[in-house]
């Protein structure tokens, strides 16, 4: 027979244990129920995992707004105020983001395949180990972006403001910065480069760029490179 004290004590932990669980569901519970999924477009609007796809949000104002892993796929959202938003995580499949201001915002490890980002301003923001496929982003203010680790496989980035960007451990495999700004220091230190295209691209003032890298590149006789860099025989590379 097991004594009572002993017993006592033994059902006493199998309801803290109880409790404890208990307090944990509510945690998720009320953690789950954080966001307002319902709730209109609107400046610091906390839309955190939710669905809100194929919506029509072009020119709101979502200042500041907690976009935090939510699903904003087919979503217009051109010409809207994104500035210092949280986008970490979200799905921004064919999301429409051209003219949108979006700077200082966070867009780290988003997914995004054939968003139109063209001629939008997203100065200082990141988008540290994005998913980002044939995403335009013709035109665009990134002064200051943040690209570390990014996969930016066929990312149109022609005519781009890029000054002080950062591209360290990106995967920058046939990328368009046909025409880019890029003074300023931008960093490409690892990041591979394959198919590249630098054309007309003053990277004189570029940091971390290796010869490997600029062999794999395409630009052609207007391209400028850093001190100690030449450009390939193969320039300008064949049309694919």
């Amino acid at each position: 027979m097991m004594p009572t004290s002993l017993r006592r004590v033994k059902k006493f932990l199998r309801w803290v244990v109880a409790l404890l669980s208990l307090g944990g569901f509510v945690l998720v519970f009320q953690t789950a129920m954080a966001a307002d999924c319902r709730s209109s477009a609107d400046s610091k609007v906390d839309w955190s995992g939710c669905f809100k796809r194929q919506l029509m949000l072009g020119g709101s104002n979502l200042n500041g707004a907690n976009l935090y892993d939510s699903d904003l796929s087919f979503t217009d959202l051109s010409n809207a105020n994104l500035q210092s938003a949280d986008l970490e995580k979200a799905t921004l499949i064919r999301t429409l983001l051209s003219g949108s201001k979006a700077d200082g915002a966070k867009f780290d490890r988003i997914e995004a395949y054939r968003s139109e980002m063209a001629n939008m301003s997203a100065v200082d923001a990141t988008f540290v180990s994005a998913e980002m496929q044939r995403v335009n982003l013709k035109g665009a203010n990134l002064t200051g972006a943040d690209f570390t680790k990014a996969e930016l496989g066929r990312v149109n980035l022609e005519k781009a403001i890029l000054t002080g960007s950062k591209f360290a451990l990106a995967n920058m495999s046939r990328v368009n910065l046909a025409n880019a700004r890029l003074d300023g220091g931008v960093d490409f230190d690892e990041a591979f480069m394959f198919r590249t295209r630098i054309v007309g691209v003053d990277l004189s003032t570029a940091k971390g760029l290796k010869q490997d890298q600029i062999d794999l590149a395409c630009g052609d006789s207007n391209t400028r490179l850093p001190p100690g860099l030449k450009p390939p025989e193969d320039w300008p590379c064949q049309a694919e």
